[in-house]
Order: structure tokens, then C-alpha cells, then sequence
């Protein structure tokens, strides 16, 4: 069940999976979570069982809905759950995005072009590091 824990981003269980979605430092996480208490982000996470097994965190620019943060507990990955917060998120987001857009690591490439986004280099941003802007176009009503 998708659910909107941006108020709990501060809890062990949500830093433990934003720190997947970040570079592996402290730091880097409890920015992270604080980027969803005092800004415009919004983070939603899929709980089962009471257990939650991902979150995903974005806000929306220009109608554009930015993926700032994804994660999913390792033992669960591959299993559809990135999929599945993805298009959930998309049904629960008024108005309607006209765009996903997410910047992201080599490693998280191949997942995302098997859903579906179109993929570009945005070249070296950190030396030795290439970053790549992931794009899907949202089909509206009517399309």
C-alpha cells in the first residue's frame, strides 16, 4: 500500500532506505531526509505486511514530476516494487505530470529503460562519475 510518510522522513527505517538511494554517507542521508521537512518534496513509501519495502521521493517542477529519491530493500529488489511505486505514484500526483524525470547512476540504467524511459548521458558530473537524465512522457486522457 502506497502511503505519503513525508512527515516520518526522519525515522530509521525511511534514512536506512534513502541511504540506498544516496551516496553512502551520513551526511548525504540526513540531507536527504531533511530536504523532505523543509521543502517541496513529497516522499511516499509501499508498505506489506507492516513492513516498508520502498519509498520514493519527488516533487514537481514546471508540471514535471522529478524523481529526487528511490529505493527498494535489497531483498526485494527485482521483485517489481521500483515498477510498482512508480506507476502507483503516478495515479495518486494531481494534475497529471506531462513528464517523469529522474537523474540517476549507471547502475540504476537498464532498470529504468525497461519501464519504458528514454535514457541520455549527461556526461561526466563527478570525475570519473557519468550521470544520466531518465525521461518518460506521460500519456494523458484522451491521448
Amino acid at each position: 500500500m502506497l502511503k505519503d510518510i513525508t512527515k516520518q522522513s526522519l525515522q530509521p527505517e525511511v534514512k536506512e532506505l534513502l541511504s540506498y538511494s544516496v551516496f553512502p554517507d551520513p551526511e548525504a542521508v540526513d540531507r536527504a531526509a531533511s530536504f523532505y521537512q523543509t521543502g517541496n518534496g513529497r516522499l511516499f513509501g509501499y508498505e506489506e505486511d507492516g513492513l516498508l519495502l520502498g519509498i520514493i521521493g519527488f516533487d514537481v517542477v514546471r508540471n514535471e514530476l522529478i524523481i529526487r529519491h528511490l529505493a527498494v530493500l535489497p531483498e526485494n529488489r527485482g521483485l517489481g516494487y521500483g515498477r510498482g511505486l512508480i506507476l502507483e505514484l503516478l495515479l495518486e500526483v494531481e494534475p497529471k505530470p506531462d513528464a517523469i524525470i529522474a537523474e540517476i547512476d549507471e547502475e540504476a540504467v537498464d532498470f529504468y529503460r525497461s519501464i519504458g524511459f528514454e535514457v541520455y548521458s549527461m556526461g561526466e558530473q563527478y570525475p570519473g562519475i557519468e550521470r544520466f537524465r531518465c525521461v518518460y512522457e506521460v500519456e494523458k486522457a484522451g491521448d
